[in-house]
């Protein structure tokens, strides 16, 4: 396989496991320490994640202390295609939040109850995504960046 081939074979892979699931896995770092979160997530091209957090939950409380987080896109089987990534969350407010919010309902029907408490709309920056198929061979993972 070429360079070319297996660049354009991750990125096609980064979108299909993007687009397959719903939800992930989201770890921040605050003042109150670790955590990791199940959230809803809509992507927003392959290097930006959209999102609502509780207005008082700990995650939202540790991305506003600390905006960099980890996060994993993942059925749960280390067997299955799976993401890995680093990335930058920023609260949004006005047209934005309207925007993460439509997003995300599109993608996650379900979430409707959800919008209607207190939440915030949150984008994640990702410069860049590990992309990881073991029964392919993939191990390590293969970089995708920005």
């Amino acid at each position: 396989m070429t360079t070319i081939e297996q660049d354009d074979a991750v990125e096609a892979l980064l979108h299909s496991t993007l687009a397959a699931h719903k939800s992930m896995f989201l770890a921040t770092a605050g003042p109150d320490g670790s955590w990791v979160s199940g959230v809803y997530f809509a992507e927003d091209g392959p290097h930006t994640l959209v999102l609502v957090l509780e207005e008082r939950g700990r995650t939202l409380k540790a991305i506003r202390e600390n905006p960099e987080v980890a996060l994993v896109v993942s059925a749960g089987s280390p067997m299955e295609p799976f993401l890995q990534a680093q990335g930058t969350a920023v609260v949004v407010d006005g047209a934005e939040d309207d925007a993460v919010r439509r997003q995300l309902a599109a993608k996650v029907p379900e979430v409707a109850p959800f919008l209607a408490t207190p939440i915030r709309a949150v984008k994640i920056s990702v410069p860049r995504w590990r992309v990881t198929d073991i029964p392919n061979g993939w191990l390590p993972g293969k970089e995708f960046p920005r």
